[in-house]
């Protein structure tokens, strides 16, 4: 294995391993903006640009041939936030990120490690970290499938530990070049240690719906996702929804404007159920 891949492999599951299991004062309250599972025939490009020597290859030899392990790693960083002076002083910080490294043609890792840290007038209101790690299965395919773990602690919502498991599936219900759209469902264990309320253990069924557009030669890119997490055999729903609208600056960095909007029903006192917020950013990505 090349060095560089042996580098990658060690950055990729130390910065996964920090952000999961940091106990550091800090917490989040929104789900993830994942990356793209797939760009529609991926790899299949280099197969046209060399079908006269594979045409030629297979006059002399008819045996199938594994297709060769692409090891292929991408990642985004975006850093946004907002800051308010006059009679409601406030400032936001939002720091999110989005690691995959396709592990084979079968397994495909990922993260997305997300932390916010907001005052208002000069009082803590959001200091908020939330780690995953993922396993994908058969992620080329349009119905594949999915396995992980998460961590968050959030100010917020004056929650001390939230510790997730699930496995499930996606299906990808359009997958072109500057058009994407899938739909998860999974089903999660979820244990949440609140500041004041007692401890609750429930399990939750997880729909995401996501979606990606390109347009004007992929200057312009607008992705959404929504999440809708009801709890099984009583009522605690969760659900948060966000919407991004990003502007190509350079090959590699752009403008991002999101507008994320979160809920839950079971909150400590003293909290509301709903948090809406807006942030202006930019984003660096590397596909």
């Amino acid at each position: 294995m090349p060095l560089s891949v042996k580098y990658l492999q060690i950055c990729f599951f130390l910065y996964s391993f920090l952000f999961i299991y940091t106990h550091a004062k800090a917490q989040i309250v929104e789900q993830p903006d994942p990356l793209r599972p797939s760009l529609p025939d991926s790899g299949k490009a280099s197969k046209v640009d060399s079908s006269k020597t594979a045409i030629s290859l297979q006059k002399t030899d008819t045996s199938k041939k594994a297709l060769p392990v692409a090891h292929i790693f991408r990642y985004r960083f975006t850093a946004d936030g907002t800051i308010t002076t006059g009679n409601v002083n406030r400032t936001l910080l939002q720091l999110t990120s989005a690691i995959d490294y396709q592990l084979s043609n079968y397994f495909k890792l990922s993260s997305n490690p997300s932390f916010v840290y907001g005052k208002q007038n000069g009082l803590l209101a959001e200091r908020e970290w939330f780690g995953d790690f993922r396993t994908t299965f058969r992620h080329e395919k349009r119905l594949y499938y999915m396995a992980f773990g998460s961590y968050e602690r959030s100010n917020l919502r004056q929650i001390n530990h939230r510790w997730t498991a699930a496995a499930g599936f996606g299906y990808k219900l359009l997958n072109h070049k500057r058009a994407y759209i899938s739909v998860t469902d999974v089903v999660m264990h979820e244990r949440t240690d609140f500041v004041e309320l007692d401890d609750v253990s429930i399990i939750r069924n997880s729909v995401r719906l996501y979606g990606e557009y390109s347009f004007d030669n992929d200057r312009f890119t607008v992705t959404h996702t929504t999440f809708y997490q009801p709890a099984l055999g009583q009522y605690n729903v969760r659900w948060n929804a966000s919407l991004s609208v990003q502007m190509k600056l350079t090959s590699a960095t752009s403008l991002r404007t999101t507008l994320a909007n979160a809920y839950e029903s079971l909150i400590v006192p003293g909290r509301q159920n709903n948090d809406l917020r807006f942030t202006v950013g930019l984003v660096y990505e590397r596909k």
